[in-house]
């Protein structure tokens, strides 16, 4: 699990807790059977494929970079079960953009539009990106496509009239939005949450989103821009909405604080999110993602157990955490 990550100043010193450096995309390919599959089979094998993001971190919450296929074992309801997918890094992500609308946020979010397309651009072909806005009311702005051109405009958002924010709603309709078609069963799911962090009108429980959210193997990334008020004669950062800092830290994703006092009394303030970006890029290509065929047996509509543990006696105090524990097959 990330810690929390503050950027400062015009400098924007960018100091990253629980982040190690990490590999570069590895190669990442579909498990070939033992006969040569045309395409149309390429497409039914991806369909049937259980696939389980993971997260391997030492005792200091560091994480690992390098390991391999062999360096881990995977059992299916206590059965050990064959490895028929490994990828370290990302190739595949779908990554959906969630955008605070409120007036606090509206113009910071504009100056950071080629810094969340360059992010994008950096993940293998196959990849999609969609945006969502939310304030007073939630709406997909951007459904998932491969091409960011919409997206980009999206974050050009024009003033408006808010009754409020509503966080916890926006980021349900996040995750939801994932249940559509068009994906890859081996892709990396993820929101990157922009806001000021407090939450007036969802009807949302924030439990209720990391629960959908850990259904979906989706991981938040949350960047917080702090709202500062007057406090004992100088500004004090205004606390978060509860469950709002949680939303990353139980999804697997990162937590990032924005901003300073000083920078909050300036009215012409410059913000740059691409180091926070590069870093949300280095702790993607630090997970791994493994997947298997199940039996037909298991084919009956009821819940099974996957769990994934590491093969080498060396590794026994590492941590290995699981974006998926269960999955369900029907017939």
């Amino acid at each position: 699990m990330l810690g929390p990550r503050k950027i400062r100043g015009p400098a924007f010193v960018f100091r990253l807790i629980s982040l190690t450096t990490l590999s570069l995309l590895a190669a990442s390919n579909f498990a070939q059977s033992e006969n040569n599959q045309d395409p149309e089979d390429v497409v039914r094998v991806r369909t049937d494929l259980v696939a389980v993001p993971v997260i391997v971190t030492d005792t200091r919450g560091r994480r690992l970079a390098g390991l391999k296929q062999e360096d881990f074992y995977l059992t299916d309801d206590e059965r050990p079960a064959r490895i028929n997918y490994f990828a370290a890094g990302t190739e595949r992500v779908a990554m959906l953009f969630a955008l605070d609308l409120s007036g606090s946020t509206r113009e910071i979010l504009a100056q950071q539009r080629e810094a969340a397309s360059a992010l994008f651009s950096r993940f293998g072909h196959g990849s999609r990106i969609a945006v969502l806005h939310f304030a007073d009311s939630v709406r997909l702005t951007v459904p998932f496509t491969s091409h960011v051109e919409g997206a980009e405009q999206s974050f050009n958002i024009s003033a408006g009239e808010s009754k409020g924010t509503a966080i916890f709603d926006g980021a349900a309709a996040a995750v939801r939005s994932f249940d559509g078609g068009g994906g890859f069963s081996g892709e990396r799911r993820i929101v990157i949450l922009i806001s000021d962090g407090l939450d007036t009108l969802s009807s949302t429980r924030p439990s209720d989103v990391v629960a959908a959210a850990r259904a979906r193997e989706v991981s938040f990334y949350v960047i917080h821009f702090q709202l500062f008020t007057p406090r004992d004669g100088r500004l004090a950062a205004r606390p978060s909405s509860k469950g709002f800092r949680e939303l990353a830290e139980q999804t697997g994703g990162g937590y990032f604080k924005f901003g300073n006092a000083r920078l909050a009394l300036n009215p012409n303030a410059r913000y740059d999110l691409a180091p926070v970006f590069q870093a949300i890029e280095e702790d993607l290509r630090g997970q791994y993602v493994l997947g298997f065929y199940p039996g037909e047996g298991v084919r009956d509509g009821r819940p099974h157990r996957v769990k994934v543990n590491l093969s080498n006696r060396e590794y026994k105090k590492f941590k290995v955490l699981q974006l998926k524990t269960d999955y369900t097959l029907k017939d």
